[in-house]
Parts: structure tokens; sequence; C-alpha cells
């Protein structure tokens, strides 16, 4: 399959040379729980009449009324099948909510009020998704739209509203954001439920067991490591058909249907994995694009002798009966050759992975646990393998763009963890006084007249530019600067050279062009120092590395700024086109450009633009057990 072969040799990278020091990481991991018996719906229709709308027709319903026709329905699929809904939240819902025709509820504002009502009844509220499969289920029929101005709109349950004698009425809206972000009620960080099982990856994965008090606290103790994850998912972008005709078979309440669906998989993809549950990802992926094995069953990676999709949290998340009603397999394959589902799911996808990095990796030089971030380099490893496999049986184009967007989540999580460690391992060297006196003591001996002159003719910078900065490095590392005061001098001097081009459509070009000529810049000093055998070489060897990396870092994340895009969109624009000339697979087809039928094509040697080469540290050992040149 094209899908497969596309990742089978992208993205090299030798962990190794990078943890060679580092402690292994130990098991804090889990992707299931104990079984809970499900709630069925008889608990609660006796104590109350429930209103419920058909799917054929609008009007509202008693269940009494359509009890005869859907009773087996209901005993196959109870109300509270997947969602671990209490009775009463069931009569809560029936209580303060009715259907009605041409009104909508902001879907946000529902889900606070379903969180305040948790907290005032001490229940452990379930994810985003999770209750909206919930309120299908009570409330049948239920439709959801974006209302509202491009940009400004949010997603509405279309066809239900408050009850006018409702207490929810009362609520302001501000309110009831607040009360989701508090930590009072925030429960998008679960406690893990591991057991002594360790999987490949370092972390639990089986389906059930004991929980070891002590992977419990490590667990506790990496979460303290993640950003902020109350603000969840931002809002997906409509999905714009640009006037494109629909496919054969194919209506606008199929296209609804899918941005639903997409957006609570999103979701679930965010809580498994800053719950750090990474083991999860492969059956979210293989749940709702419907893989199956040339058997008929789900196909998952064993680890610790359980097979992953049998663990009852990942049914919570993925009901494939349910996800097959909704949208059937045939539709879902037919929307993943339709162009604007393709362009909706990559921009969807770099949103949600912008978001998942930044709640990862939030600050890039803080020191983190070495467990955390092999624990994170081994769940980016292995991901471009997941999602290939995953998505074997889907139409080439979708198979395309989920796998690049992939790909680029991938390698920034390896970048970010590797300049992490970089971070670290220079922090040690800044802080020796010896040792910056012996790189200061180095340094003035470089000649960088010779080093301008030789350098003028390719980088063509301003001298007094190209001074001042030699001066203020000197200064700098005299005064023994801290690693985050040498990060805010590296800012500034990436400004300096930026702000003629501040915003002017050169800006991405300038920026590039100055990593080029920082990276020129230093490789001229360390020859001068590799050729006088300076003592410190490997001091500025893995100084030099941090500071191309943290360039890059900052680098990227001002051209994403300036063009108003996401780091991770940015960047994969070339991942994906990496990988297809890495492969000698053809440049057009495979890159991520989207060119269809000949149009837009671009030539081989218009998409090989220059860029810096990945600076990725070989070791960290001490200068006295390094082999200096002669």
């Amino acid at each position: 399959m094209p899908v497969s072969t596309f990742m089978s040799n992208a993205f090299h990278y030798n962990d190794n040379t990078m943890f060679t020091q580092q402690a292994s990481a130990t098991a804090y991991m889990d992707a299931a729980a104990q079984p809970q018996q499900a709630q069925t719906f008889s608990a609660v229709h006796s104590a109350v009449t429930p209103t419920v709308v058909t799917a054929a027709n609008a009007a509202p319903a008693t269940y009494a009324q359509v009890a005869g026709q859907q009773a087996q329905s209901i005993a196959r699929h109870p109300i509270a099948h997947t969602t671990r809904a209490s009775p009463a939240t069931v009569q809560w819902l029936l209580e303060n909510y009715e259907t009605a025709d041409g009104v909508s509820l902001p879907r946000s504002t529902l889900y606070n009020h379903y969180l305040t009502h948790c907290q005032t009844h001490k229940l452990d509220p379930v994810n985003a998704a999770s209750f909206g499969k919930l309120i299908r289920s009570v409330f049948l029929g239920l439709r959801t739209r974006r209302l509202g101005t491009r940009g400004n709109s949010k997603y509405h349950y279309y066809g239900i509203r408050i009850k006018p004698n409702s207490p929810l009425n009362a609520l302001a809206d501000d309110s009831q954001v607040a009360l989701r972000q508090s930590p009072s009620t925030q429960k998008r960080l679960k406690p893990a439920r591991l057991d002594g099982s360790e999987g490949p990856d370092g972390y639990s994965s089986s389906a059930g067991g004991s929980v070891d008090p002590a992977q419990q606290s490590q667990h506790h103790q990496h979460q303290q490591y993640l950003g902020d994850v109350t603000q969840g998912l931002p809002d997906f972008e409509d999905l714009d058909t640009k006037g494109a005709p629909l496919p054969d078979n194919i209506h606008e309440e199929d296209l609804d249907t899918f941005q639903d669906m997409y957006r609570e998989h999103c979701e679930a993809f965010l809580d498994v994995v800053v719950n750090l549950q990474f083991a999860v990802v492969e059956s979210l992926w293989q749940s709702f694009w419907r893989h199956t094995s040339e058997s008929g069953e789900k196909k998952t990676e064993e680890e610790g002798g359980q097979v992953l999709s049998t663990s009852p949290q990942i049914r919570e998340l993925g009901d494939d009966e349910d996800n097959e009603k909704r949208l059937p397999k045939s539709k879902l394959m037919i929307l993943c050759e339709y162009e604007p589902v393709i362009a909706y799911v990559k921009s969807c996808d770099h949103l949600l992975y912008q978001t998942l990095v930044e709640i990862l990796i939030p600050e890039v030089l803080r020191p983190i646990p070495s467990s955390l971030t092999q624990a994170i380099r081994n769940f980016a490893k292995r991901l471009e393998g997941w999602v290939v496999g995953s998505l074997n049986h889907v139409p080439k184009k979708m198979g395309t763009v989920k796998v690049s967007t992939c790909c680029a989540f991938a390698q920034t999580l390896r970048r970010y963890t590797s300049l992490n460690h970089l971070a670290q391992a220079a922090r040690a060297v800044l802080q020796n006084p010896s040792q910056i006196n012996q790189m200061l003591s180095d340094l003035n001996r470089v000649d960088f007249a010779n080093v301008q002159e030789q350098a003028a003719w390719v980088c063509q910078c301003d001298d007094h530019l190209v001074y001042r900065i030699e001066q203020d490095f000197k200064l700098t590392l005299q005064q023994q600067n801290s690693l985050e005061q040498w990060a805010t001098w590296l800012e500034g001097v990436v400004d300096q050279f930026l702000k003629p081009q501040e915003g002017s459509d050169g800006y991405p070009k300038a920026a590039k062009q100055f990593l080029l000529k920082w990276s020129f810049y230093s490789s001229m000093i360390i020859r001068d120092l590799t050729l006088r055998s300076a003592a410190s070489f490997g001091s500025f060897h893995l100084i030099r590395l941090l500071y191309d990396e943290y360039m890059f870092y900052l680098v990227e994340h001002k051209v994403s700024k300036a063009i108003g895009a996401s780091p991770i969109s940015v960047m994969g624009e070339y991942v994906g086109l990496g990988s297809a000339l890495a492969m000698g697979l053809d440049a057009v087809e495979n890159s991520l450009l989207g060119n269809q039928n000949g149009e837009n094509e671009a030539n081989l040697g218009d998409l090989m633009v220059p860029t810096v080469p990945s600076s990725q540290p070989e070791s960290t050992e001490p200068e006295s057990k390094r082999a200096r040149p002669s």
C-alpha cells in the first residue's frame, strides 16, 4: 500500500546517542481500568417519563410511545453504555432539557451545566466526547451545527433547549466557563490505573491489574510538568466545500456528522495523551477509521500479554457500532477522497497536534524527568508506525495527509525533547566557573577578523552588527549568565536581524537566511577552535549545538506567528516533502502541496529549498573523555 511504503524509512533518528547516560524509563502508564457494570435505561424510566426525539420525526415523543418500536434497540444499547452515566445524570438531563424545533444550545454551555451537576452531586464527569454520546442516547435525533460568524462560530446542539422552569436558566455563561477551568472540577487529568506489567515504552498498557503506588506517584509527578490542559481543544474551522459538488450518495448531513465525529475523536485523542496513556492512541485511530484485519477483528499491538482494544477505557473512547450507525464505513471512505474533507482533516490535525506539543513540552528549556522525556520520545517513535498501520485501507489522499501531519507532530516531539536534553547538559557547563573561564580564554584567541573576512563574501552581513554580537557574546560569557539569560540574549540576536523585515512578505525568507548565516559563522568559529586545539572545544561544541537548536526553535515560532499559522503546520509542509525525497518517490505526487491533475505543479528543483541541518547531540560525555583533534 502506498501509505505504508510512504513511511518505511522516514526520519532516521539515533536515540541511543542522545540518551546513553539516562536511566531507563520506568512503567507509569496504563490504558485500562477495571470493568464497570453498565447502567441500563430501565433503572430510570420507571421513575420519570423521558422525552425523546425519533430520527424520522422532530416532534417530541415519550418513552412509552416509542417503547414498543425501540425496546430491542434500547436493550442492546443502554443509555449508559460507554458513558458510565449514573441514573441521576440521565434524570437530570430529562428534568432540565427538552426538545423543540428551531432552537439550539451551545455544546460547551451544556457540558458546563453537566460539570456543575457533577460537582454538586460529587460525581466523576466523563469527557466531552462521551457526554455527547449520552446526550444523543437520551434525546434521539439531535443534530450538531456550527453557528455564528466565521472565526467566532461554536458548536451547537440543534433541536434542544433548557426548560423554562429549569434553574439552569439562572446560570451565567461566564461562571460556567470559570467552573470548567477550576481545579476542583477539572477532570481532564485523571489518575492512570497502573499495573505491574511494563510495555516496550516503559509504561504499563495491559488491560487490568493492581495499582502500583510507586508508579502512581511517578505518574502524578510527570503530570506536574505538563502544560495547561484546562483550555482543551480550540474551535475547529468549518468544513468549507468551496462550491465543490458533493460525491454520489453523500449529503450535507453526512458532512455535519463527520465534523461532529472528528471533533469527538480529537477530544478523545487529547484526553488519553494528556493522561500519558500513549498506548491507547493506536486503538483510537483504528476505531475511528474502522480498521480491521483480514479476520475482521481489530488489530492492535499486544503489549504485556494483553490486547489493547479489550480495555474498557478504550471501549469508552470509541464505539464501533455507534460510529457505524452515525456514519457508515462506505460513506467514510467516500469522504476520504473528497478534497474539502481532506483539507478539513489536515487543518484539524495541525490544531490538535500543536495543542498536544504545548501540553507535553510547554517549556523547552525547563528541566523535566528523564523518564518522562524518554516516554515522549518512544511515543513519537511509534506514532508513525501506528498511523500507517491504522490507515492502510484508507484512500491514498487521506492517508498521505494523515501520515504527513503525524510525522510533523512526531518530529517536533523529537526535536523539542532533544533540545531539552541539550539544555540540561549545557546548563552544567554554564554553571561551572572554571569551564567558563577556559572558554573565554580560548575564544579570545580566535581570529575574528579572519573569520569575518571569509564569511563576508557568503553572508554579506553588516560588519558593525557582527562585531557587536561578538562583543555581546564575550561579555555575556564573562558574566557567567544562566541558561535562561542566554536564551533571552539569543532571542535578542534574532530580533536584531529580523526587525527590518517585520510585517513584510519577505520575513519568512529573511528568517531562513538568518539561520543559514548563523550556522555558517558558528561553524567558522568552531573550525578556528579546532585548529588551535582549544581545551574547551568540547564545551563550545555542546553550546553551539544548543544555540543552533534554540535559534531554529525561535525562528520557527516567529515565522509561524508572522504568517498566522501554527509551527506544526509550517514545519509539516517540509516534513512530508523530505520523506518523499528520501524514499525516491515522485516529489509532486507525494508532497504535501496537495497538487491534483497537474494544478499548481512544482518541479523537483522548486521543492528543494535549503534548510538548516538538524543539530543532533552525539554525546554529552565530559570533555576529558573526548578525543580532541591534534
